[in-house]
């Protein structure tokens, strides 16, 4: 089994044992568009931290871009982070200079992740091209454990 392209069955084959011939029959059905398509799902990688009981923070990778290109929407239970124009990132001169080799990318990207209506957007911060968004649970008090006095 050769992983070649990232590909929506790559999640199924550890579920499944002796089907590989029948995923690649499948993959090789689809389009190189979709492929490349495919591969964007990942863009840009990101970690998620839990840094106290009750708070997270969602660290993207972001390298190249600043703060004037990013946005960080909350909008009901979505926390989307996006590119704010996507022709402007595509710009090949820059200053006085020319692209000749576009080897770093930086592409429009939107990344959206789901939040539970108890958890508060923080804030956001860019520093060394990672992009921290602190999250935080905001546990009623009638939630919180409690110590039970024994009397």
């Amino acid at each position: 089994m050769m992983d070649k392209v990232p590909s929506i069955f790559n999640n199924l084959r550890p579920l499944t044992i002796g089907f590989d011939d029948v995923f690649d029959h499948f993959e090789s059905l689809l389009d190189d568009d979709y492929r490349v398509t495919s591969s964007r799902i990942n863009y840009p990688p990101y970690d998620i931290r839990k840094v106290g009981d009750n708070k997270f923070n969602i660290e993207a990778a972001l390298a190249g871009f600043n703060k004037n290109d990013i946005e960080v929407l909350t909008k009901d239970n979505t926390l989307t982070i996006k590119t704010k124009k996507e022709k402007t990132l595509h710009n090949n001169k820059n200053g006085d200079s020319e692209v000749l080799h576009k080897g770093i990318s930086k592409r429009y990207f939107e990344r959206s992740f789901t939040i539970a209506d108890d958890v508060k957007v923080l804030g956001a911060e860019l520093k060394d091209g990672l992009l921290k968004v602190s999250l935080e649970r905001l546990v009623p008090e009638e939630k919180k454990e409690k110590v039970i006095v024994i009397k």
